[in-house]
């Protein structure tokens, strides 16, 4: 199958094919009828989803066929978000033939967005078998495959979208989000900039350029496109979620705690927005309700070290001191803890009067040793992790936590041929790459584990791949090569905080004092880093 998750403008003009051939058929009769489907149609690509279903539930009282309004009803149905009428509509009965390739596609993009990827590929696959060059269908293809983890053949459909709908915006904005992910923020804003040429008033583009301009600093000019938003969609709630984001990074702890609090809670399981939340609150001194939301987020995505770090310091600020423990008993032992979360768990310690762990801690902290890459806890006996994986091996959600322990366990040689066959089984995906790369590493291979990192590089160059690639270089013997992509990295992403300490500590490698000062000077200003 093209589109199945495991190899994998909407047909707007089939859509407009369906009215004419009605119209010369004699099926639609009057004005009325074929006024209310035309504004149906544009509604749609401005859209308007709201109007658009009116319109199509009029022409349907008005005797139009269901067949013929079918996969239009559903795509409203679709953008309004409610995904329940979507399926009665869809599923309900067969489309009109000319309007088969749109109505396979929004089966498709329901399943998505319910999350049944293998469904939606096979619906994509039958629109696809009807209309080959829709752009429409390229992006959802692309989607599709980017959420099943083939993020280079996510890469590959993008591209075939924008071709075949250059002034596409959904494509565009794709394609944007895509290069993102594989090259940094600055690459990408070029695409968001040509979609909004397209579509100057695109709700969804305007989120993804406002969030990029952030992340890249560019706060007047993110504040601009988020007003814009704001203006179009009072409502939108990404609009509030980003002002709330610059308010916080100018330090505004009030205005962006009101901003939040205007969202109603329409953020409550946006991880994002409960870290924000997290941090606002510890700021702001309610402890109790930082611990409520990093709690929430740390279930959520157990995983995620900031959230587990800043869930335990506000832990320590309650004086939970044996809660604070135990969210980081798994993590701090280790030697790729971040300094933050060793010196958490020495204040912890601290509380809890064990004073000779703690002093252990705080001498790990006052060291300042090279953060290097490490392996997660597997969290259950690797033999049971064994067991699981034998039943579904080369599924990322058995094999990732079996690699983990092997590594734990130091058994990097097996590891390496699990993770050899996980990468085999998904060569488009930059995580497969990297867990190649990382039992390499165990293994003693530097050279083998650089180029798996590399190989994840091409499809996905984020900051967990600038991390390793940084390590495996040294390890290498190549510390000017690692300083050079570094510098690289932040030319594309120049607001990252943990690249620029990893540029800091690379200079003060190779005895560029002055260089790495001027770095932490930055630092400080931005708060990253205590005054000496």
């Amino acid at each position: 199958m093209i589109c199945s998750s495991n190899t994998i403008s909407t047909a707007r003009a089939l859509a407009a094919a369906v009215l004419l051939t009605l119209f010369s058929a004699g099926t639609v009769r009057g004005d009325a009828p074929r006024d209310l489907l035309a504004e149906a149609r544009t509604a749609l690509d401005r859209g308007d989803a709201v109007s658009a279903e009116v319109r199509l539930r009029s022409a349907l009282k008005s005797g139009v066929p269901a067949d013929a309004v079918r996969a239009s009803l559903g795509q409203a149905l679709l953008e309004q978000g409610n995904l329940g009428a979507a399926r009665e509509i869809l599923y309900a009965g067969d489309f009109a033939p000319t309007s088969a390739a749109e109505g396979w596609h929004q089966r498709g993009r329901l399943e998505l967005a319910e999350g049944r990827l293998p469904e939606a590929g096979l619906a994509f696959d039958r629109s696809y078998r009807l209309a080959p060059d829709d752009a429409g269908l390229w992006t959802d293809i692309a989607r599709l495959r980017f959420t099943g983890g083939e993020q280079a053949q996510a890469i590959e459909a993008a591209e075939r979208a924008v071709k075949l709908g250059p002034r596409d915006p959904r494509a565009l904005e794709m394609r944007g989000l895509l290069v993102r992910e594989q090259f940094g923020l600055v690459a990408a804003l070029p695409w968001f900039e040509a979609g909004l040429r397209s579509a100057p008033e695109d709700v969804s583009l305007l989120g993804e350029y406002a969030a990029t301009l952030g992340e890249l600093g560019h706060y007047r000019a993110m504040l601009v496109v988020c007003r814009k938003l704001a203006k179009i969609d009072p409502a939108n709630v990404r609009a509030l979620y980003l002002q709330a984001v610059l308010a916080a990074r100018a330090g505004q702890t009030t205005l962006a705690r009101k901003i939040l609090l205007s969202t109603k809670g329409a953020l409550r399981d946006m991880p994002a927005a409960l870290l924000l939340n997290g941090v606002l609150e510890y700021r702001a001194g309610n402890a109790n309700l930082a611990v409520g939301f990093l709690d929430r987020l740390v279930r959520m995505q157990p995983d995620n070290m900031q959230a587990r770090m800043l869930l335990a310091r506000a832990l320590v600020r309650q004086r939970l001191s044996a809660e604070a423990v135990e969210v980081l008993q798994d993590w701090a032992p280790r030697d790729f803890a971040p300094r933050y979360m060793v010196q958490t768990m020495g204040m912890a310690l601290a509380q809890l009067g064990r004073k000779q762990d703690a002093t252990r801690y705080f001498e790990r902290v006052r060291s300042d040793p090279t953060e290097i890459t490490g392996v997660l806890p597997a969290g259950q006996a690797v033999g049971v992790l064994a067991l699981s994986y034998a039943e579904r091996p080369n599924i990322a959600a058995t094999t990732v936590p079996y690699l983990r322990g092997l590594l734990d366990t130091g058994d990097a040689g097996r590891a390496v041929a699990v993770a050899q066959q996980l990468q085999r089984a998904n060569p488009g995906t930059a995580e497969a790459w990297l867990l190649f790369g990382d039992a390499r590493l165990l293994d003693g291979d530097h050279l083998g584990a650089l180029d798996a990192y590399g190989r994840a590089a091409l499809i996905r160059f984020n900051w967990p791949t600038l991390r390793r690639l940084d390590q495996a270089m040294r390890l290498a013997g190549r510390p000017a090569e690692a300083n050079a992509l570094v510098a690289r990295y932040l030319m594309q992403n120049p607001g990252n905080p943990q690249a620029l300490k990893l540029l800091a500590a690379g200079r003060v490698e190779a005895g560029n004092e002055k260089g790495a000062t001027a770095i932490e000077t930055v630092l400080v200003e931005r708060g990253l880093r205590n005054p000496s």
